[in-house]
């Protein structure tokens, strides 16, 4: 199965919020190609900005995620898909867009305003009781 991982996930695990625990199990079935994980171009940057402020070594964690990861990215067409998704939060759209756009099965986000169009979307503690 192949899944979309919203920011969140990521920042969960780095900065130990709510959902680290979940995050730890995801990630890991991720590395161990229990699913396929897929991640926006655009998360990588997010981590880097807002995370490296908190967490030391932050590309060491970056280059785990570029090996265990297929990152994918937005084109012309898609952007402006995101632009015309009726919600407030563009990065959302974007990663919506991609996660779309590379037959995801569904985002996990712990974001409970994430965009939910055709792909399902299920936070990581429901992820990890369906699947887990």
């Amino acid at each position: 199965m192949k899944i979309f991982l919203d920011t969140n996930i990521f920042l969960n695990l780095l900065l130990k919020r709510d959902g680290y625990e979940e995050a730890v199990v995801i990630l890991n079935a991720c590395s161990q190609n229990i699913f396929q994980g897929c991640v926006c171009d655009i998360t990588l940057l997010n981590i880097d900005y807002i995370a490296s402020k908190q967490v030391k070594n932050i590309h060491n964690f970056l280059k785990i995620v570029n090996e265990n990861f297929t990152i994918v990215g937005l084109d012309n067409v898609m952007f402006a898909k995101a632009l015309d998704i009726d919600n407030s939060d563009l990065e959302d759209n974007a990663q919506y867009i991609c996660a779309k756009k590379n037959s995801c099965h569904l985002i996990i986000s712990d974001d409970r305003a994430f965009y939910r169009g055709d792909v399902i979307v299920l936070s990581s503690k429901d992820f990890v009781k369906k699947y887990m």
